[in-house]
């Protein structure tokens, strides 16, 4: 069990109903535009190069016809100048630094596919080093700087190129033909002609390979597992052997695990994973490079961890999932924690060699913005990205608060109201909002959704109900085989908490959400008829036959077991179970080509209470996955979601 320098950071929630009200916004002109609300830029993927010198990252800017476009940014740890870097008319993803620090590697699909592209910091443009035709997935330099390991699919034989071109375009599941295999390519000594790099194929045959890393100059450790039909949480760590791609079987992890990690000097391997069984990675373990047992450093914080970076062999630093808020902590080997204070941390990061940090800042009425703080000075903001698009325009924060639901769980929540009342004087409706997972939570950032609502009037509700992560796994665990259950009570007796404030009117209640928490609007429905209006995004139906055609059924089956096991687990927590009970005017949104929650499970809801009289609308977007990428269908949504809640709530639409 490590020790833990920890006083006051997961205080515990307490038993009654209490309330920390944030800075209330000043009044904005008029309630925001979906265009409007759509103008944040996302920052991701903070790197810092070798000697701290450079900071690179990924800007993604807002949708702009077709998906939105990311590109590299570059910040000067020195002089404090943060600039665009890449200029492509393609997006740019995933920069790399080569272990010198001299070039920066990174991926882009300006070609036909996606390629590795190499960047000199001496200056010149940047060019391909790949050139597969399948495209490259993730890639890692080696240790020495000599090469580059990389994901990509066997080139299409000659049978199968003559397939294609005669528009044989049949899809036959669970072909090894369409697993990633390892290759690696030699980098070009410096002065080289710049070309595409030779490219040797490391791995052969039915390997699943998910996440990798370089264990030493001549071996790769890598998430893998050789049953290729069984959709079961079944991978270990391999050891890769780069001469022969030889995998030799190097631990087995609690499933479900992931975020792979090596310190510099490839000592220790780290990794979350949870306790015991499910639902998803939970703590940060730590094991030898040289083999051994794993042991999970956080056990006594209890809390997500979300991130991991390392600052030399024997420190991480680890970003944690407490409640609404991103914490960082400093992990010791030994054992040792100690929270770093970073007010408005965002949960992304990054730390160079000498300790400095580079993060996320933000609230729920701050987009995210860039910050730097080294390790021997005050923390300092370096980005100012979305002062061009919202220049005079004032987010809405929130209060959150903690009360005790149904059977004495304490549950957290936050409470979003109108800058200023409406001009009838009427109490404004309330919009209860669901995050997705069911194993996400909603977290203090600029929520596109809540903003667009509370500027047209409404008080909007965000509620981590059990089954939340940022609570400690227990809390994750709890909703387990009871989906529309307990959470579902904890929901409403969040709305019941914020009714009797006497600020709402109780007539006029909304519920909406995406993936699950477009389930959990379905559900409310067919459970009570309090809901004036309703809001469906990617949301389940029918349990039963969503596990059968959703893309990765393990995380299901770690809920419910299967379907064909436990019929009966499947239809008590299915919304179709209970339609006949729905009254409520539901909204139906839905992309195409979604594989998480198949497009099938919006139909037949919307079959359904087309059956029983309920008003309903179903919108179903072409080319889209899970959630919306193309402007036209990001704006879609918004607007139908804002005209669905004025419609049948009746609220307040003037000017503030």
């Amino acid at each position: 069990m490590p020790r833990i320098v920890l006083t006051t950071l997961l205080a515990a929630l307490s038993l009654g109903p209490s309330w920390a009200q944030s800075a209330t916004p000043s009044p904005q002109p008029g309630p925001l535009s979906p265009e409007q609300a759509l103008k944040i830029r996302r920052v991701a993927d903070l790197n810092f190069s070798p000697d701290g010198s450079r900071l690179a990252c990924v800007v993604t800017e807002p949708p702009k016809g077709q998906a939105p476009e990311s590109h590299i940014w570059m910040l000067d740890v020195a002089s404090r100048e943060f600039r665009q870097f890449t200029f492509s008319a393609k997006s740019e993803s995933a920069p790399r630094w080569s272990p010198d620090g001299s070039s920066l590697a990174f991926l882009s699909s300006r070609g036909e596919h996606m390629q590795i592209y190499l960047i000199s910091m001496k200056g010149g443009e940047a060019w391909a080093l790949t050139s597969t035709k399948a495209g490259v997935g993730q890639f890692r330099w080696s240790p020495d700087g000599k090469h580059i390991a990389f994901l990509a699919k066997e080139p299409p034989s000659e049978a199968e190129e003559k397939k294609e071109k005669d528009k044989d375009d049949a899809n036959v599941a669970d072909l090894v033909s369409d697993l990633q295999q390892l290759w690696l390519i030699d980098l070009p000594e410096p002065g080289a002609p710049k070309a595409a790099a030779h490219e040797r194929q490391v791995t052969r045959g039915a390997w699943r390979i998910g996440q990798f890393e370089w264990l030493s100059d001549s071996s790769l450790l890598a998430e893998a597992s050789n049953r290729l039909k069984d959709e079961t949480w079944n991978s270990a760590l391999y050891a890769i052997a780069v001469a022969t791609g030889a995998f030799t079987l190097f631990s087995q992890p609690p499933q479900p695990y992931g975020s792979i990690t090596i310190s510099p000097g490839r000592s220790t391997i780290s990794f979350t994973g949870p306790r015991n069984a499910g639902p998803s990675p939970h703590d940060l373990y730590f094991m030898s490079a040289a083999g051994g047992g794993a042991r999970n450093a956080t056990a006594s914080i209890d809390r997500s961890v979300r991130g991991v970076k390392w600052l030399n062999d024997t420190t991480a630093f680890a970003a944690i999932a407490d409640g609404f808020h991103r914490r960082l902590l400093q992990v010791a080997v030994n054992g040792t924690i100690t929270p770093v204070d970073l007010p408005g941390f965002a949960g992304v990061f990054d730390v160079a060699r000498d300790g400095s940090l580079a993060y996320l800042k933000g609230d729920f009425d701050q987009p995210d913005e860039l910050f730097l703080k080294p390790h021997d000075g005050p923390a300092a903001q370096v980005s100012h990205l979305q002062e061009a698009n919202w220049k005079g325009v004032r987010l809405a924060g929130a209060e959150i608060f903690r009360f005790q639901s149904f059977d004495g769980m304490p549950v957290e929540a936050a409470l979003m109201k109108p800058p200023a009342p409406g001009s009838s004087g009427a109490r404004p409706a309330l919009v209860l909002l669901v995050h997705g997972g069911p194993a996400g939570n909603y977290s203090a950032g600029a929520e596109t959704w809540a903003q667009l609502l509370v500027s047209r009037g409404y008080q909007v509700l965000m509620v981590n109900p059990r089954g939340s992560s940022g609570y400690g796994e227990d809390f994750l665990k709890a909703n387990k085989a009871d989906w529309g259950g307990g959470d579902f009570k904890d929901l409403m007796a969040a709305v019941d908490t914020v009714i009797a404030r006497g600020e709402v009117d109780p007539q006029r209640l909304g519920i909406g959400g995406w993936s699950y928490g477009g389930y959990m609007a379905e559900w409310a429905i067919t459970q009570t008829n309090r809901f004036k209006a309703a809001v469906s995004g990617a949301g389940m139906f029918d349990l039963a036959a969503e596990f059968g055609t959703e893309n990765g059924p393990a995380g299901d089956e770690w809920y419910f077991g299967t379907p064909w096991e436990h019929p009966e687990a499947f239809a008590h927590s299915s919304p179709y179970m209970y339609i006949r009970k729905a009254h409520t005017p539901t909204l139906i949104l839905q992309g195409e080509n979604d594989p998480i929650d198949p497009v099938g499970q919006s139909t037949a809801l919307y079959r359904a209470l087309k059956r029983y009289g309920v008003e309903t609308e179903l919108v179903i977007y072409p080319r889209e996955p899970h959630g919306p990428r193309e402007e036209k269908h990001q704006l879609d949504v918004l607007t139908r979601m804002a005209a669905w809640f004025d419609k049948y709530l009746s609220a307040p639409t003037e000017s503030h």
